[in-house]
């Protein structure tokens, strides 16, 4: 079994954990290590030899590993892997053995987390180091672009296209052939009936623009 450690030792880099105990249990694949993270003050129940450094850690890494970033903001995990120089870490694709995923057309970035619940239904492109938290969906024709984090019970709908580094919040809904532009924010339970710019932040049913970021 390949070694594969996650950077990232919040909340949800302790689910990343169970999800790769859980891919183990259907199929032997994966020797779990640790964590690397920069800070280890928030690390409730991470125990200590499972506590691996950070990036300087890793970046020194002697041996062969996979690693995937449980980050939910796509803008930081983008800059984390800016700084990660070491090249004999891969980015393996994590995905539930419960999802639900179409056999033709699906193409899938390294470094992906596909969690627990999701529906991918077929001729679908999503990026690296996208996250699909618990129970989410995607239809037909979408487009995913790198970093992008969609938090639980998103459902994104057919001929969607989603630029880089977007984050979905909560059970926010996007309605068929839509474009939501890189750096967007969608807050949770907000229903996307409109395409949205980049790098702005979106709220409401339907969700209307109600600031603008920085590029």
């Amino acid at each position: 079994m390949k070694k594969i450690a996650i950077f990232g030792a919040g909340g949800f880099g302790r689910e990343v954990q169970m999800l790769i105990e859980q891919i183990n249990e259907a199929k032997p694949t994966w020797d779990f290590i640790g964590f690397f993270d920069d800070d280890f003050s928030h690390a409730r129940y991470i125990q200590p030899e499972q506590q691996l450094g950070g990036m300087d850690a890793l970046n020194n890494w002697p041996e062969d590993i996979g690693l995937v970033l449980a980050i939910g903001n796509p803008v930081v995990k983008r800059k984390i892997l800016g700084r990660l120089t070491n090249t004999r870490v891969t980015h393996p694709v994590l995905i539930h053995p419960g999802v639900i995923m179409g056999r033709r057309n699906v193409a899938i970035g390294a470094g992906t987390i596909i969690c627990a619940g999701n529906i991918l239904t077929i001729d679908i492109v999503i990026g690296q180091h996208v996250i699909l938290n618990l129970s989410c969906t995607v239809g037909h024709d979408s487009i995913i672009g790198d970093y992008a984090s969609f938090m639980p019970t998103v459902n994104i709908s057919g001929e969607v296209s989603i630029g880089e580094a977007v984050f979905v919040g909560t059970g926010a809904k996007i309605i068929n052939q839509l474009e939501i532009g890189a750096e967007t924010v969608v807050g949770a339970g907000a229903v996307v009936s409109k395409s949205l710019p980049a790098r702005c932040t979106a709220v409401g049913m339907p969700a209307k623009p109600i600031k603008f970021h920085d590029a």
